[in-house]
């Protein structure tokens, strides 16, 4: 079996209070129709902040002595050319060397 619904309209009507209610309405709104409505101050809008760039970054290989010093460098597809620059300088000088991955920073 279907519930009846409930008129809220109706109800609402039921508990306003009669009298003079509407004559105190009228007497409201031709006050209010004579004032100007005044609108709220919209709040200022807050400035997002700068969010900061990735850093770019470049990859090389570097050939590097026991001291962490740079001797050579190549470019990030030439590993096998450093590899061997590695051994070359490791078997002619007595301090071995080594290669390792360089990132630099992309300024421009």
């Amino acid at each position: 079996m279907a519930r009846k619904t409930i008129n809220r309209k109706e109800l609402r009507d039921d508990e306003a209070p009669e009298g003079n209610g509407e004559a105190e309405s009228e007497a409201g709104d031709e006050e209010e129709k004579k004032k100007p409505i005044a609108k709220p101050a919209k709040p200022k809008r807050k400035s997002r902040a700068k969010v900061e760039k990735p850093k770019r970054l470049k990859a090389s290989w570097g050939v590097f002595n026991q001291s962490l010093k740079r001797v050579a460098q190549f470019e990030y597809h030439q590993r096998d050319h450093a590899q061997k620059k590695a051994e070359e300088m490791s078997t002619s000088q007595k301090t071995p060397h080594f290669v390792r991955l360089i990132k630099e920073e992309i300024t421009g």
